[in-house]
């Protein structure tokens, strides 16, 4: 089976109830990247990538488009193999990995379809159909963020994600002391997310100053060195998150036993074959991490989900989706949605979605 045709599309996400603040953004609606790969038997597989913004990560929807555009061509002809396709990328065009994300997730989409198999199947099998999700709340009051924390806890999340940075820090304290005493008991997890937004000062003096409340602590600073500069001197796990921009540098985190975890995005790696590589590392390393995204629509929520089925359950952290804040499903029969705090494994072959091709227009690129 080969490649006879690539499509881009892009395509608008506004964000419900916006704006979604982070430490160094406030997103109101964001553009996707849509990939459509068809086969030379006429299957069809779609891929997705969906940067949030210019600032988040080194990562924009253009960027994406272009990169796209440039490795396209060197697509057509080829096998639908996904490490195959990972290496046709990589000479068509150096870095980028984001945008090949889409490619590497339309090819294990075509793949699952062509053998009547879940991608879950295609990266090592599922080890449960239903995986927890976690609730990320964004930069906010303190008294609304604890207001949500029991809201997230009602509804059945087994985790919280706390946005912080980009504020005084006493502030970013004071929210996490008040969703503690909200959630304290209940079970759920907590992890604190600077989103690279704190300095090595702020992140040492939250630690000291709330050694009773058993968060983690994730990418609180900029730089891995930032990371190894702390490590000794904190008393939370730290996870590394948009610092891990590829396998290489996992690697190296890990070897040097700076980080105790990660939060990690499957286009930010590279895709589900990149995705499904990490997952091994971290489990031979007993490393917990999460199998998520930065942002995206059902076709890279449905891509998470299948590679966090295949996780070892006491590794996974979670699954975040944007599906909560997204007013529009690509598909009304199989979209990928949280009920109760987790989300099922789509049931059918490949990434097991419909996608409503009507919904994207006219594609931006055909090849």
């Amino acid at each position: 089976m080969k490649i006879k045709s690539v499509e881009i599309f892009r395509h608008d996400l506004p964000v419900k109830n916006g704006p979604y603040t982070m430490a160094n953004a406030e997103v109101w609606a964001l553009e996707t990247t849509l990939v459509k790969l068809v086969a030379d038997n006429g299957l069809v597989g779609w891929g997705e990538t969906c940067p949030v913004g210019p600032t988040y990560a080194e990562a924009h929807a253009q960027g994406a488009q272009a990169a796209l555009t440039q490795m396209a061509p060197a697509l057509i002809g080829e096998e639908v193999q996904p490490l195959l396709l990972n290496r046709a990328m990589h000479a068509a065009l150096n870095g980028h990995n984001y945008a090949k994300a889409a490619v590497d997730i339309a090819a294990h989409d075509l793949l699952g379809k062509h053998y009547g198999v879940r991608v879950a199947d295609l990266i090592g099998g599922a080890a449960r159909d239903r995986v927890p999700s976690y609730y990320a709340t964004g930069v906010g009051a303190p008294d609304e963020i604890a207001r949500i924390a029991a809201a997230k806890r009602d509804e059945g999340y087994p985790r919280l994600q706390i946005k912080v940075g980009g504020r005084p820090v006493e502030t970013d304290i004071e929210t996490i002391r008040k969703v503690w005493e909200t959630v304290s008991g209940s079970g759920m997890r907590l992890a604190v997310d600077g989103n690279r937004g704190w300095t090595t000062r702020d992140a040492l003096r939250v630690s000291r100053e709330c050694p009773d409340i058993p968060f983690v602590m994730e990418q609180p600073c900029n730089r891995i060195e930032d990371l190894q500069k702390i490590r000794p001197q904190v008393s939370h796990a730290i996870y590394m998150d948009e610092s891990g921009v590829d396998l290489a540098t996992i690697i190296r985190a890990a070897g040097l036993g700076i980080v105790d975890g990660f939060g990690m995005k499957v286009t930010r790696i590279g895709g589900l074959q990149q995705m499904a590589a990490f997952r091994d590392m971290c489990e031979a390393l007993n490393l917990p991490h999460t199998c998520d995204d930065s942002w995206g629509g059902d076709v890279i929520a449905a891509a998470c989900t299948h590679v966090a089925a295949t996780v070892k359950p006491a590794l996974l952290e979670g699954v975040w989706l944007a599906e909560p804040m997204i007013e529009t499903p690509y598909s009304e029969t199989k979209g990928v949605t949280i009920r109760r705090g987790h989300i099922d494994l789509p049931t059918g072959p490949g990434l097991g979605i419909d996608v409503d091709e009507a919904l994207f227009g006219a594609p931006i690129a055909t090849f």
